[in-house]
């Protein structure tokens, strides 16, 4: 049964140092461990100012963080500059092994378009997705924008969602 979640949307000047930790450690048990996919996992991108962390804690409050508590979904929302000139982007989208199967990433992608829209008006968003998610990101209004290219040496598309405003 999944536990109550607190949503933090937070800059990285804002993350407490669990929270930055409990991040990370999400991050690198998926994509570098699970996924065998070593690359630089960390990159200047987290430290933007504009960038914004956004996540769940299966807490009452994003402030106290605690070994008890652990992150259940992840993602950041990058800035126009960062990841493409002309676009903001989401990446790191995760939900940890815990909280598979429970339509969390439903919850995560949905309330993180919402984030995007408040933060980043009128800006269309682009993504590199996995190739296998690409009727998940569909969902969504994102449309294919690319052929498959790897990119760590695992299937990837670009897809654009087009902002509502």
């Amino acid at each position: 049964m999944q536990t109550a979640l607190t949503w933090c949307t937070k800059p990285f000047s804002e993350l407490s140092t669990n929270e930055l930790f409990d991040i990370l450690k999400l991050r690198v048990d998926v994509f570098v461990v699970e996924q065998a996919c070593y690359y630089p996992e960390l990159d200047e991108h987290d430290r933007h100012p504009e960038t914004l962390h956004f996540f769940a804690y299966n807490k009452e409050e994003c402030n106290k963080s605690d070994s008890s508590h652990k992150i259940a979904a992840y993602l950041r929302i990058l800035p126009k500059g960062t990841s493409y000139n002309d676009y903001i982007s989401m990446g790191r989208v995760v939900v940890s092994p815990n909280s598979r199967g429970s339509k969390l990433g439903h919850s995560l992608l949905d309330k993180a378009l919402k984030v995007c829209a408040t933060s980043f008006p009128g800006q269309d968003i682009k993504i590199s997705a996995q190739e296998h998610l690409e009727a998940y990101y569909q969902q969504y209004d994102f449309v294919t924008a690319s052929d498959m290219y790897l990119e760590d040496n695992i299937p990837h598309i670009s897809m654009i969602r087009k902002s509502n405003e």
